[in-house]
Formats: C-alpha cells, sequence, structure tokens
C-alpha cells in the first residue's frame, strides 16, 4: 500500500512539473526546421583547427590538410582510369570528345573532354557544375552538349539517344541563358570559352545529375540519397569531393596537359567544389570560384539556402564544423591563386559573411607570403550568375596566372 502511495505522489509531482516547468516547443518551424536553441549550439562552434593569428602557415596546413582529408575523403582510391572516347565533334579551334573513365571504384563515368589543336603541355581547366535544382543536366551546365541536334529539327526517325541528347541540348541553352548570358553577349558556356583559349577542358557529372541521374529525381531524392549514403558509412558531400580529387588527377595526366597548370573553375555550387577540391587537390593548382562563398556562422540564419535540408547535403561533411569554418578549408589551398567572385545582390551569401571569410583566407595567403595570389572581389549589382563579363575578367585573370 505504501508503495502505491509513493507512486501515485511521484506521478503527481511529475504531472504538476510538465504543466508548470517543461517546455515542448522546441523546433521553430515545420519547414526550415531548427531547434529554438540554435544560437548556442552556433555559439560552440569553436573551430578548433581554423587559422589563428600569428600561427605557422606550413603546420597549420598540414594539421587542417590531414583533418579536411579524413572527414571530406572516403578512401584512397588507385582505380586505374581506362579512359575511351565514345563519340567526338569538331569545334572551332578545338575537338569535343565524349568519353568514359572510371573515377571511382565504384563509377564508370561519361563525361566531355574538349582538346584544343595541336594541344601540347596545354593549360587545362577542370569545370564543376552547379546544383540550380536542375537534375537533368550536369555537365552539360559547363560544356555545350556534342552531337546534339536542336530539338525544333530532330527527323522523324530520331533514335532514342539522339531525342534524349536533344532534350539535354535544349535544357542546357535555357540554362546559360539564365545564368550566363548579358546584355551584351547571347549566352555562352564556360568550358567552351576556356577551350578556344587554349585549355584542356574536362566536365564531369556529379552523382544524381545528367547521365548519373534518373527520370522524376527532384529536390527531395536527395534526403533519401543521402541518408542512405549516411547509413552505409560515407556522405552525398564526401562523394562528391573524392571524385572531383579524381577527377583533377585525371585531368592532370592527360599527355597533352600540364600538370603545373590546372584549375578548377566552378559556378555556385560548383564554386564550392572549386575551392574545396583546390584545397584538398595536389593536382589543382589554381582556382575560379564564382558565386559561392562565405562563413558558416554567416550562412546559419534562418531563410538561407544552407538550412534546407536537401540540396545543402551536397555540401554539408558531418563534423568537418567542429574543426575548420569554411575559409578555413578555402585557405588550405593556399599559397595556390585562386580568384572568388561574389554579388552585392545575390541572396544566398549575405555580403558581410563573404567579407567576414575574405578577410580571413587574405591573412592566411599574407602569412604564406603570396596574398598576390588571392583576388576576391564583391561585384556591384551582381546576383547569383556568371554572366560574360565576369567569365571574361575571370578567364583573363587565370591566362596571367598562368602566363
Amino acid at each position: 500500500m505504501k508503495r502505491i502511495i509513493a507512486a501515485l505522489f511521484l506521478a503527481a509531482s511529475l504531472s504538476a512539473f510538465a504543466e508548470s516547468e517543461y517546455v515542448t516547443t522546441e523546433i521553430t518551424s515545420k519547414d526550415r526546421a531548427m531547434p529554438t536553441f540554435y544560437e548556442s549550439l552556433k555559439n560552440k562552434m569553436a573551430f578548433s583547427l581554423g587559422w589563428k593569428d600569428g600561427s605557422n602557415p606550413k603546420k597549420w596546413k598540414k594539421a587542417g590538410l590531414a583533418k579536411a582529408r579524413e572527414l571530406m575523403i572516403q578512401y584512397e582510391d588507385k582505380t586505374p582510369f581506362d579512359m575511351k572516347v565514345l563519340e567526338e565533334e569538331k569545334r572551332d579551334g578545338y575537338t569535343a570528345q565524349k568519353i568514359a573513365f572510371n573515377i571511382s571504384e565504384e563509377s564508370r563515368v561519361s563525361a566531355y573532354l574538349l582538346i584544343p589543336d595541336n594541344a601540347k603541355s596545354a593549360p587545362a581547366a577542370l569545370m564543376l557544375h552547379a546544383h540550380g535544382s536542375e537534375f537533368r543536366i550536369g555537365k552539360e551546365q559547363m560544356v555545350r552538349p556534342i552531337n546534339a541536334i536542336d530539338f525544333e529539327d530532330l527527323p522523324d526517325d530520331a533514335t532514342e539517344e539522339q531525342t534524349r541528347e536533344s532534350k539535354k541540348l535544349n535544357v542546357a541553352l535555357s540554362w546559360a541563358s539564365k545564368y550566363y548570358d548579358d546584355d551584351d553577349h547571347e549566352a555562352v558556356f564556360p568550358g567552351d570559352e576556356l577551350a578556344k583559349r587554349g585549355y584542356v577542358v574536362l566536365a564531369t557529372d556529379a552523382l544524381g545529375w545528367g547521365d548519373r541521374s534518373v527520370e522524376g529525381f527532384k529536390t527531395d531524392s536527395q534526403q533519401a540519397l543521402a541518408s542512405n549514403l549516411f547509413n552505409m558509412g560515407s556522405s552525398f558531400a564526401g562523394i562528391i569531393a573524392q571524385e572531383d580529387c579524381r577527377a583533377a588527377k585525371f585531368l592532370a595526366s592527360l599527355k597533352q596537359v600540364d600538370k603545373k597548370r590546372v584549375a578548377a573553375v566552378g559556378f555556385s555550387m560548383g564554386a564550392f567544389r572549386a575551392w574545396q577540391v583546390a584545397a584538398l587537390s595536389d593536382d589543382i593548382t589554381a582556382g575560379i570560384a564564382q558565386s559561392w562563398f562565405g562563413t558558416m556562422k554567416g550562412l546559419m540564419v534562418i531563410g538561407n539556402n544552407q538550412l534546407k535540408g536537401q540540396s545543402a547535403f551536397a555540401m554539408l561533411h558531418p563534423y568537418i564544423a567542429r574543426y575548420l569554418d569554411y575559409p578555413d578549408v578555402a585557405g588550405l589551398a593556399a599559397p595556390k591563386s585562386m580568384l572568388f567572385y561574389n554579388g552585392s545582390e545575390d541572396p544566398l551569401f549575405p555580403v558581410e559573411c563573404v567579407n567576414e571569410g575574405y578577410g580571413k583566407m587574405h591573412k592566411i595567403w599574407t602569412a604564406n607570403k603570396a596574398d598576390s595570389k588571392l583576388h576576391t572581389e564583391i561585384i556591384d549589382g551582381m546576383g547569383h550568375e556568371f554572366r560574360y563579363a565576369q567569365q571574361k575578367s575571370a578567364f583573363d585573370w587565370l591566362d596571367a596566372q598562368f602566363k
């Protein structure tokens, strides 16, 4: 009887506590779900291996790069590339090839390879596509599709493959018009522009885009893909990072390429990938990052794209935030030549946190006695885009770095 009375008293006490003090609502909203205590968690982000004034740049890079590679790279992959040419098309001053090669132990992928006429010891560019919630095209964002016929000109007896490539061309042209053209110039594909300048160009699809996607793959599909990869001890972002490093190594291995002049070039998510692979890969010697930069805390504000879930999974490495901020990861590329452009009107990247990140990077390059190799710029009036004017100035800068 005494036990029953004690149990009833305890239950009554807990009930009273729940009614008077227990807080049950700890999620900010159903769509952009955040814990109400997220500011406290942000304040605990100390970035223990981040750059600090007075750090020895060589020792800092050694420790930071070891941790970054540990958390971002899945495993050391030495699978032979075994490249095969699938088809090709002669263009003005260069040949466009569709090739296949082993990008990893698990995946053999198709890619676009642009080779300038008479290329020998030429500079090279790894073109890294954006996200854009457009999964029908990946490499086609950066290089005009090969041997593709405009959909309106398709013959009645067109093959299934011709029809598929024609549809990709139309999507790619729409993409280029949206992000690349300006008032004075029609849309141009960045990879083709660099090929015309004499660069060997490689463009691949990240997992989930272009030839590596499936009909109906959409924004919501990323969450399932990301969670399934987490279940297998991997990550969506980690696979992309590792494959970008492998693509860089493949590009640098080509007989037409000067290994000392291999750049990573990217727009939007591709910009994130560009400075990331420049940091992680010894095969990349320079980089252009257009429209993706900031500090982690500066981007971690309600309403920002990084808090959507879905698209962010392609850029989220588990636990990296304990050790390195975005400018720290990008800073691991020092003293390589790097160019960063962001727009003053880009709603995805608040100018304040972009400038804060730029400031930290300049300290890192200065400590490496290489600040002249780092170009950072907020372009007034520019949104989230890579217009002809920005392409030209960025590629002129790259020409100057590679002389």
